[in-house]
C-alpha cells in the first residue's frame, strides 16, 4: 500500500477505481481508511481513503493531533492525488472543514457523512475519554473487546445487533498507541473559529445526518446547511432508518457528483 510522507507524519494510503472525479475520504475518530471501504466500490470515479494521524497504519507522532493537524493531512493527500471532491465522516468532516475554511475554493464538492463539530466546546468529551482510557495499554484485540463490552454500547446492540458488525469492522485497524493521543488532543479543540466563515464555501455540498446523535449532532448539519450557499441536506430519524437508505444513498451521492 502506498504511503505518503508530510513534514511530521506518513499517511497509509488506499487508491480504488479510477477516472473522474478523484475523491479524498477521511475518516472518523477511531477508525481507519477501512471505514467506507464497503461502500466506495459502488461509486464511481478515484477513490483515495487515508488513515488519519495516529490511526490505522499511518505514524502517531507524540503530539499534534488538533483540527489543523488533521486538515494538513486531508490536504498533503490531496494535493498529492490532485483530488477535487473531500469526503468526511465526523471528524473527517470537522478537519475538511478546518480546511476549507480557510481555503474556500480547495474543493469543487463536498459530502459531509455525520459532522460531529462547529465552533463550540465539544459537548460529550468525558465519553470519548473514557474510550482512550479503554484503549491505552492494550493490544488491538483487547481494546476492541473493551470498547465493544461498554454498557452503553452493549445496550444499544440490543435493539440494534447489526451496530455490533458495524463497530467490529471500524474497530479492525484500531491504532492503540495513536487514537488515546488524538482523542485527548482533538476534545479540546474546534473545527471552525466562527461557522460563518463557511459561507465563503460555494462548492455544492451535501450534509447526511441522523437524529438522535449525540456525538454527531443534526443540528450541525442545520446550521451549516443554512449558512453554505450551495448546500443540500439528508436528514434520517435514526440510525436503522439511515442504514436501511444506504442503497437509496449511494445512488444520491453518484448523482450528486454528477455520473
Amino acid at each position: 500500500m502506498p504511503e505518503l510522507v508530510t513534514s511530521d507524519v506518513t499517511l497509509h494510503v488506499e487508491v480504488d477505481g479510477e477516472g473522474e472525479p478523484v475523491m479524498v475520504l477521511a475518516h472518523g475518530l477511531t477508525n481507519s481508511c477501512r471505514e467506507l471501504a464497503m461502500l466506495t466500490g459502488f461509486v464511481p470515479g478515484t477513490k483515495v481513503r487515508f488513515c488519519f494521524r495516529g490511526h490505522g497504519h499511518s505514524s502517531s507522532p507524540l503530539t499534534g493531533y488538533r483540527f489543523a493537524d488533521f486538515a494538513r493531512d486531508v490536504r498533503a493527500v490531496a494535493d498529492e492525488y490532485d483530488a477535487t471532491v473531500a469526503v468526511g465522516t465526523s471528524l473527517g468532516a470537522g478537519a475538511i472543514c478546518t480546511l476549507v475554511a480557510e481555503d474556500p475554493d480547495r474543493f469543487e464538492k463536498l459530502i459531509f457523512l455525520l459532522p460531529a463539530g462547529l465552533d463550540v466546546e465539544f459537548q460529550y468529551k468525558d465519553r470519548l475519554l473514557e474510550t482512550a482510557e479503554m484503549i491505552e495499554g492494550r493490544d488491538a484485540q483487547g481494546a476492541m473487546e473493551a470498547i465493544l463490552s461498554d454498557p452503553g454500547r452493549v445496550q444499544r446492540y440490543v435493539s440494534a445487533p447489526w451496530m455490533r458488525d458495524l463497530d467490529e469492522q471500524m474497530l479492525a485497524d484500531l491504532n492503540t498507541e495513536g487514537v488515546p493521543r488524538a482523542i485527548r488532543e482533538v476534545v479540546d479543540d474546534r473545527p471552525l473559529r466562527d461557522r460563518n466563515d463557511m459561507a465563503k464555501v460555494t462548492a455544492p455540498t451535501l450534509f447526511i445526518c441522523r437524529r438522535g446523535d449525540v456525538i454527531h449532532p443534526a443540528e450541525i448539519g442545520e446550521i451549516l446547511t443554512d449558512i453554505m450557499p450551495n448546500a443540500e441536506l439528508l436528514m434520517f430519524d435514526d440510525g436503522d432508518e439511515l442504514v436501511a437508505a444506504i442503497p437509496m444513498l449511494i445512488g444520491r451521492v453518484a448523482e450528486f457528483l454528477g455520473t
